[in-house]
């Protein structure tokens, strides 16, 4: 039997790629507004951030989603976003990669 194919996708942060079910997507919809897209279907530009707190708050630091949409991006939705990496990060290491 064929191997599947995993579906890679590139950190906007760190520059690497990574599986997408490693990642998070960021979505800019057409209004304008920026919000997580944990299911990654929401419509929209989008970008992805590795599940890792440390690359979150590198985000954060260097505004890194202003740049990537071209908006003014709120720091309530950076530490939305860190909120939320702490999370998943947290439930990948107490049940495991699933």
């Amino acid at each position: 039997m064929k191997p599947r194919k995993i579906p890679m996708r590139k950190d906007i942060v760190t520059g690497e790629m990574f599986p997408k079910k490693d990642l998070v997507r960021v979505v800019r919809d057409k209004e304008g507004n920026v919000t997580l897209d944990p299911t990654s279907k929401a419509n929209g530009r989008g970008a992805y951030i590795s599940l890792d707190v440390a690359v979150a708050k590198k985000a954060k630091q260097k505004r890194i989603f202003d740049k990537a949409f071209e908006v003014k991006v709120p720091d309530q939705f950076y530490d939305e976003l860190i909120a939320y990496v702490d999370h998943q990060q947290a439930r990948r290491e107490l049940f495991g990669d699933q």
